[in-house]
């Protein structure tokens, strides 16, 4: 009867968070087992978690809302341990402070504000400013080699695919007048050459036509009456 009643309450308030979600959070509860639920928090901007996304489970018990839940992270943080469950007060560590009336959103909230602060805990670890900004770069290539973080969130598994396209493209289009700049002073070089070998020739044919212009008229004019026209015609043709 309680399993019923946890059911239909899970439901409720599954409709509730779609309708108003939580920010910075994104939850939905397994397929096949409404009692499993699993969230992605997305690091605050101003903290070492900017950028990450850290993907974990809340598991209710069939008693739910009369019982808290689980709640676990698979994403290496550098705040909680992985696979471990964490101790809030809004967790099964505490049973005796859970509040029937607090909900997913309640508690999706509580984990996400518990995460950016540096209270230790059970289930936590103390590491460095640059050691969580580190797995914050590399948290949603961790989380998209899970089989079932790519089947409930694929926004996420959209948004590495997009980070991973080639950035090549924009550089090899501006390349392309640097590449035009450099083949232009061969094209110059080219056609100086092909000047310079016109000027070569243009000379050779002034040479050609002053040596026909400079054959003595008087010695033509002596050849015609000594030989005749006709030995005196390819002198004509110089």
């Amino acid at each position: 009867m309680s399993e019923k009643a946890c059911v239909k309450r899970l439901q409720k308030e599954y409709r509730a968070l779609c309708k108003e979600p939580v920010s910075h959070v994104v939850a939905r509860p397994s397929p096949n087992d409404i009692l499993e639920w699993h969230y992605v928090l997305d690091g605050s901007e101003g903290t070492p978690f900017a950028g990450g996304y850290y993907y974990g489970k809340i598991k209710f018990p069939p008693e739910y809302p009369f019982k808290p839940p689980g709640i676990s992270m698979t994403t290496p943080n550098g705040r909680f341990m992985t696979q471990k469950k964490i101790c809030l007060s809004m967790s099964d560590f505490h049973p005796e402070s859970w509040n029937p009336m607090w909900s997913v959103s309640s508690i999706l909230t509580g984990l996400l504000s518990f995460m950016m602060d540096n209270s230790p805990t059970t289930g936590s670890v103390t590491t460095t400013v640059a050691e969580k900004e580190k797995l914050a770069k590399a948290s949603l290539a961790f989380n998209c080699k899970n089989p079932t973080f790519r089947k409930l969130f694929p926004e996420y598994v959209e948004k590495y695919e997009q980070q991973q396209l080639p950035k090549q493209l924009p550089e090899q289009v501006s390349s392309m007048p640097a590449q035009a700049e450099q083949s232009r002073p061969l094209l110059e070089e080219h056609g100086n050459s092909t000047n310079d070998e016109m000027n070569r020739v243009k000379p050779l044919k002034d040479v050609k036509n002053q040596q026909r212009k400079s054959f003595p008229t008087w010695l033509l004019l002596l050849l015609v009456s000594i030989f005749g026209v006709v030995m005196a015609l390819p002198l004509l043709q110089l």
